[in-house]
């Protein structure tokens, strides 16, 4: 793969395919190449010319083939690598992500209980890779609805949205967004949910004074943050969204609509600690459109 190449990680699964349709589409808008990447343990070396009956790699080919084939039909001009690889899944995709400038995988939405009993290859890549990993759902199509099959209720426009803490600095991620904002011309939505302290309760329900004065707070320095960003990309419309409610709840109301949810991931965290936040785990299993997970210090 080529440092500034797209790598999509491909298992032969119905996510994986739109995982490969979601970084050609990205590939192309910044004119790199596509890296079609499959792990396969028992990958076995060969020669050119083994017949097809005796070809032990038959079935990672058609793994690749079958991207390869997808990718082309919408686009024909698109360099991609292919890369079969004799490993396993996991240590090939986390080297893939720190030698492209993104790595795309599949996403299944599955449940924290699911997660611990399975295992899940996606969620433990996203917690220990170097770059940025985009996860994609099965069913997430980047090509319009013909309008006979539009949703009658109206959607939110579409935008990137960035999920925010404020607990540190997050340059890298917010490099990514606004990245991702410029270069699809969509405006950016940045969110930020701020727990109330246990004075705003009353016995009659939140006391309104406290709320507003809290995300007020929060607003301001949510604006200081994005500030010196803003600068930098005039031409990114930036919303700010800062709503009385812990993180998740925060995120999980505002993103319907979005063509991208942004969110990070700290690199350094205490030993016990989980590698994926509480934030990025739910993006990860519960938000339909595709979830950019960006390590930061």
């Amino acid at each position: 793969m080529e440092p500034e190449s797209i790598t999509v990680g491909l298992d032969g699964s119905v996510e994986s395919l739109a995982a490969a349709r979601w970084a050609a589409d990205e590939a192309e808008r910044r004119n790199t190449a596509l890296c079609l990447l499959h792990a396969w343990i028992l990958l076995a070396a060969e020669a050119p010319d083994t017949p097809p009956d005796r070809d032990q790699n038959a079935g990672a080919r058609q793994v690749v083939d079958r991207a390869l084939d997808e990718v082309r039909a919408h686009h024909p001009q698109l360099r991609i690598i292919e890369d079969l690889v004799g490993s396993e899944a996991e240590p090939a995709l986390l080297r893939a992500a720190a030698a492209s400038r993104m790595l795309v995988l599949g996403s299944r939405a599955l449940t924290a209980w699911e997660s611990y009993v399975l295992g899940d290859v996606s969620l433990d890549v996203v917690g220990r890779a170097e770059g940025p990993v985009v996860l994609v759902r099965g069913g997430w199509s980047t090509h319009p609805t013909p309008p006979e099959f539009a949703d009658p209720v109206p959607r939110p426009a579409p935008r990137i949205v960035v999920g925010m803490s404020l607990n540190g600095p997050c340059e890298p991620l917010l490099a990514f967004a606004f990245d991702a904002a410029v270069i699809r011309g969509l405006p950016l939505q940045a969110v930020h949910g701020r727990t109330l302290p246990v004075h705003a309760y009353a016995p009659w329900g939140v006391a309104p004074g406290v709320a507003e004065e809290v995300t007020a707070e929060a607003e301001e320095e949510l604006r200081e943050s994005l500030r010196p960003w803003c600068a930098r990309f005039p031409e990114v419309p930036v919303e700010v969204t800062v709503l009385p409610e812990s993180p998740t709840r925060a995120m999980v109301q505002t993103v319907p609509g979005a063509e991208l949810l942004v969110v990070g991931r700290r690199r350094h965290h205490p030993p016990l600690a989980p590698r994926v936040g509480p934030v990025a785990h739910a993006a990860i299993h519960h938000v339909a459109c595709p979830v950019a997970v960006v390590p930061h210090d």
